[in-house]
């Protein structure tokens, strides 16, 4: 027996349609490449939407066909990521602080038929555009005025032209909700990037768990301000989050330094906001050399990689602004595992609570997970033991564009690559990726609990703890440190500052400083890198 319900597939163009009219005077703010402060609604986005859709259309592009970006965070990529899904073209996201070989790779690959771009990237677009093999029409976002006067890129178009010359008549297709919705390559793969190809369910099922009280939290009364690039992941979905509670908008287009951030969550009120750590240090040394506070930010959500404890009590402690430690991946559209609290986690002293939010924290409804040893074992939740995590849910790849790879997955779980441990509460904490632990003896040593410690210290800026080979234990820690400007930091006084806080076993062999750390195109150290720069390094052996 089957419910007597209706039936409305999960359309990606529904959450646009319901904030336009039910939300439809909420404000969307944007910095634009431009230069100024551009404020527009959910109503006016809605119809430019339903413009550019059918400008797609006259363009030739049909259903499934991929639309290509290279855009940072305002209103005009908005209105591509509800015009394109929603006429039944798949949107790619494109990364721009890719390599321009790995772009036209993966432009190829996608096989995109119209590209996107802001004005910030019309030089890497005209270096590559000779070169893409499917791209039909090029389309800068922006104006007329600022298109060049001569230019080597073919098919050059104005995005605003391509708006203007249709009106709004246009009502949005419905289909199967299975339909591929978006494109994303995943980043942290070794050889050529992996396309992971959303749906129009996927997408908003993932908007539904990441909008819920004990995720990201996000209401009609608030401010979200997403640092986190559209082209990384679809923003940790808060482009759909935001449409679908009608929360207000707030896009920082290329200004992600520390000031640029600050003033704009001062004068437009921002209450949430998303990024990986490096973008959060360059904020925190602003407001920190500048005597500044944050009069309405409430919380802000930290992912992309782990985020270190002195980072949470620097917001938490210092600025009043609450951290919810995330987890997830390309591959789970992304959210997997939030860090909320419980009620008895209240009742905590601020260093347990401080403790449990170094953790990645439980599973949102949508994603299971466990841990397995090298047989392929179950291991017990119970914070014990760590092993490979693997995890399922509605959101979370089946398999890759184009069958790249192979099946990924094991009996329907999908490895992560990460290892992990779960509390007995079901709290998981990511100890390592499986290619970065250190294997010293046969023991297992977890890089980012030696990393978290050396950037608590006062004058570290940033550390990568790698390993290095070690003639009797096989390998053994090598912390990599770069320091805080001015800062004096010896190896001595950074190996001291372990003392009590590890296994004395697991104390790094050496320190090494250095000018930067290379940090990937979204915002993660490269260990392969240093592991590379490092590969002949003699640790001591007394």
């Amino acid at each position: 027996m089957f419910g007597l319900m209706q039936h409305h597939p999960l359309l990606i163009s529904s959450l646009l349609v319901h904030a336009e009219r039910h939300h439809g005077q909420q404000e969307v703010v944007s910095r634009r490449i431009e230069g100024d402060i551009h404020r527009t609604t959910y109503r006016q986005l809605a119809a430019r939407a339903r413009q550019l859709a059918k400008a797609m259309a006259a363009l030739g592009v049909g259903d499934g066909e991929r639309v290509a970006t290279l855009a940072w965070n305002g209103y005009r990529h908005l209105e591509l990521y509800y015009a394109v899904s929603g006429m039944g073209a798949v949107l790619h996201t494109l990364n721009p602080r890719l390599h321009p070989d790995q772009v036209v790779w993966i432009a190829d690959h996608a096989e995109d038929q119209v590209l996107c771009f802001d004005l910030t990237f019309l030089p890497l677009v005209e270096a590559v555009a000779a070169r893409l093999k499917t791209v039909k029409h090029f389309v800068l976002m922006a104006d007329r005025s600022h298109l060049p006067a001569s230019s080597q890129i073919p098919n050059l178009r104005c995005y605003e032209d391509l708006v203007d010359a249709q009106d709004d008549a246009y009502t949005w297709p419905v289909f199967d909700e299975e339909r591929a919705s978006s494109l994303c390559y995943t980043s942290g793969t070794t050889g050529n990037p992996k396309g992971v190809l959303y749906s129009h369910r996927s997408t908003v099922l993932h908007a539904f768990g990441a909008a819920l009280p004990d995720a990201l939290n996000c209401s009609s009364r608030d401010v979200i301000l997403p640092v986190v690039p559209m082209f990384h992941v679809n923003a940790w979905s808060l482009p759909y989050v935001a449409c679908m509670t009608g929360a207000k908008m707030v896009f920082p287009g290329a200004g992600l330094d520390g000031k640029s951030l600050h003033e704009l969550f001062e004068a437009e009120g921002v209450t949430v906001s998303a990024g990986v750590p490096t973008v959060w240090q360059g904020l925190l040394a602003y407001v920190e050399a500048n005597g500044l506070r944050f009069s309405t930010m409430k919380r802000t959500i930290i992912g992309g990689s782990a985020c270190p404890p002195a980072m949470i009590r620097a917001f938490q402690a210092t600025y009043g602004v609450h951290v919810l430690h995330a987890w997830g991946m390309t591959e789970m559209s992304p959210l997997g595992t939030v860090c909320s609290f419980r009620n008895k986690h209240l009742a905590m002293t601020e260093a347990e609570r401080l403790a449990l939010q170094a953790k990645q924290g439980q599973a949102i409804y949508g994603v299971d997970m466990k841990i397995i040893d090298g047989n392929g074992a179950e291991l017990p939740w119970g914070g014990e033991v760590s092993g490979e995590l693997l995890v399922k849910g509605p959101w979370i790849v089946d398999q890759y564009f184009k069958g790249e790879g192979g099946q990924p997955l094991i009996a329907g779980w999908f490895p992560t690559g990460d290892v992990a441990l779960i509390d007995a509460d079901g709290y998981m904490q990511i100890t390592d990726r499986a290619k970065d632990v250190i294997k010293s003896g046969g023991e297992w040593i977890g890089s980012i609990d030696l990393e978290n410690i050396a950037m608590a210290h006062p004058g570290v800026a940033m550390a990568a703890c790698i390993a290095a080979h070690h003639p009797k234990w096989d390998e053994r820690p090598l912390l990599v440190v770069m320091k805080k400007p001015g800062a004096t930091v010896t190896r001595e006084e950074l190996l001291a500052f372990y003392e009590g806080k590890i296994a004395k076993w697991w104390l790094p062999d050496d320190v090494v400083f250095v000018d930067a750390i290379p940090l990937g195109a979204t915002g993660k150290m490269q260990k392969n890198k240093l592991r590379e720069q490092f590969k002949g390094y003699t640790l001591p052996t007394a």
